[in-house]
């Protein structure tokens, strides 16, 4: 297969896999309003779903609720953000691994290491502990017991002694992206990852992440998968209201966050486009503001950018 080659500046996105996923708007979903989501998304012709994470936050996990979505569809990828800071490392191993088999080999896993949120740190038990470190701990333990390796190791946090693993993912190997967009985490992803899925980004900067991702991966003796480079944009059919922005001007206070967030079916496309020009392939979208109606958000948004997927 032909693929868009690194340092190339610029990538025909008809020769690489674009591949788009939709996520809910943040806050709970009850069961009829997941599977209904998850329905609306499938029928429209998207690759997938994602679901995130927020441990000190009343949301779904996104474990329980894939396990749900998985046995009502036979297509979707089922994408999680997962924190695996603060579980059993062999738990979630055991558990993810579950997964994937519920879904017959559709989850894919991006692996972070928080927002942030109040009380997040003493809901995972961090108080002290570095989370890039313990994320790197954790990983190569679940990779150890997905490969079906009895796993002997002995940490600050962890022991185990010749511990099997208790299930084996139908992938193999089951991949792991991270997110981030610092430094230190951006060259993480070129040592550890199999991918990486962005966040707040611009365009322009995400061909900067994607270059120090592929410089950290050289030096580390690693290629990353050139079509293992995404990013999740939250976007807005109609001017978003400042008060919906202000998360945003909270975390990236250095840039006017309507740079962040496309507006309008031609925002939405343009910056799905400078994104591809960038180097990148995978895209997780996510309305910010609540939708009454997934069957018509799927509709539109098909009919905004779908034929971009290849």
């Amino acid at each position: 297969m032909s693929l868009w080659l690194p340092g190339s500046g610029a990538c025909d996105h008809g020769r690489v896999k674009v591949r788009f996923a939709v996520a809910p708007h943040p806050g709970l979903l009850a069961p009829a309003d997941l599977l209904g989501f998850a329905g609306a998304v499938q029928a429209s012709g998207f690759d997938g779903i994602w679901l995130s994470d927020l441990p000190a936050g009343p949301v779904l996990d996104p474990m329980l609720a894939l396990a749900l979505v998985a046995g009502r569809t036979d297509r979707l990828r089922l994408g999680a953000n997962v924190v695996p800071l603060g579980r059993n490392p062999f738990l979630l191993a055991k558990e993810l691994a579950q997964l994937d088999r519920l879904c017959d080999g559709r989850l894919l896993l991006s692996f972070v290491t928080g927002i942030g949120q109040p009380g997040e740190r003493e809901v995972l038990g961090l108080n002290g502990a570095t989370r890039g470190a313990v994320l790197e701990e954790v990983l190569g333990l679940m990779r150890a017991w997905w490969a079906g390796t009895a796993v002997s190791h002995r940490s600050e946090r962890w022991e185990f002694t010749e511990l099997p693993a208790a299930a084996t993912p139908v992938q193999d190997p089951l991949e792991v992206w991270l997110g981030g967009r610092g430094p230190q985490a951006l060259d993480r992803v070129g040592r550890v990852a199999d991918g990486w899925l962005g966040a707040q980004l611009t365009p322009d900067e995400t061909r900067v992440a994607r270059e120090r991702i592929q410089a950290a991966a050289g030096r580390a003796g690693r290629e990353i998968d050139p079509e293992h480079f995404g990013l999740s944009i939250a976007y807005a059919r109609v001017p978003p209201a400042p008060r919906l922005l202000a998360n945003l001007s909270a975390r990236r206070s250095d840039i006017d966050p309507l740079a962040l967030v496309p507006v309008g079916a031609p925002g939405l496309r343009s910056f799905i486009a400078g994104c591809i020009d960038a180097g990148l392939s995978k895209f997780v979208v996510r309305p910010m503001t609540p939708v009454t109606e997934w069957a018509d958000e799927a509709a539109w948004l098909a009919a905004a950018i779908l034929d971009l997927q290849t």
